[in-house]
This record gives C-alpha cells, sequence and structure tokens, in this order.
C-alpha cells in the first residue's frame, strides 16, 4: 500500500449543523483548487447530524502534509465553532514528518501499518482506473 488512506471522526455541535456544513464545504472547496495529491476527500453525516466522517486517500504522506496546508484556517475555523471530538485513524506507511504533524494537531489518532489482502494496492485508485480502462477498451 503506497498510498495513505484515513477516517476522520468529529461530532458537530448542538445548534451549529448549517454552520458546520458550510464550513465543511469550505474545506472541500480549498482541496479541490488547491491539492495535487488528494485523491479522495468525502464527507459523510449521521442521519441524525451529529456525527460526520471524512474519508480520505493520498498519494502518500506528503500529499496529507500539503492539504493540511491548504485547509489550516478552514479547519481552525471548523473546530473552534461547529465541531469536537477530532480522532483520526489512519492506514499507510509512517511517515516521521507526518507523525510530527499529528502530534501537533490532530485531536487524537491511531495508526494502523498495512498487513495482508487481497493485494497489497487493492484500495489504489490507479490500479481501479487502469482496469477499468482496460475493460472500456475491451468493450
Amino acid at each position: 500500500m503506497s498510498h495513505l488512506e484515513l477516517s476522520a471522526h468529529m461530532t458537530v455541535r448542538r445548534g451549529c449543523l448549517e454552520g458546520f456544513k458550510k464550513q465543511a464545504a469550505e474545506c472541500i472547496r480549498l482541496t479541490k483548487e488547491k491539492d495535487t495529491r488528494t485523491l479522495r476527500y468525502d464527507w459523510f453525516l449521521s442521519t441524525d447530524g451529529t456525527e460526520c466522517e471524512v474519508r480520505e486517500a493520498y498519494t502518500g504522506p506528503e500529499g496529507l502534509i500539503e492539504h493540511n496546508t491548504h485547509i489550516l484556517e478552514a479547519r481552525t475555523e471548523l473546530f473552534e465553532h461547529f465541531a469536537d471530538n477530532h480522532f483520526m485513524t489512519i492506514y499507510g506507511e509512517v511517515s516521521q514528518p507526518l507523525l510530527e504533524l499529528l502530534r501537533a494537531h490532530a485531536g487524537g489518532f491511531t495508526w494502523f501499518t498495512f498487513l495482508e489482502g487481497l493485494e497489497p494496492s487493492a484500495a489504489n485508485p490507479a490500479r481501479i482506473l487502469g482496469s477499468a480502462r482496460a475493460a472500456a477498451r475491451a468493450v
């Protein structure tokens, strides 16, 4: 697994759902406009609007570091006014610069390294896209 995946969990403060949604949209806008190594950045809201999961994937640890610089102010505002209880679950190889960043900024995190699966790069979007293109050419 050469890329980095993570899931960020947070709670939405009572009475702050609309502000939370606007700030999430700002984080997404910045990510679309500025990031060059982000493969996935999808926000999911619980049905009652009290919890949020953000599913993220990057080309590697440098991608998350780049992303962090682009959304730092918007994310800071999100947690100052609209969200609490930030916790990240990270899947991929450990990088010392990223580990230092997480220790400085994350509310909490757990890091998992790849053990075994269908293939070492089964979730690699580039592999999936390549397979889809090959299937399209075969039709």
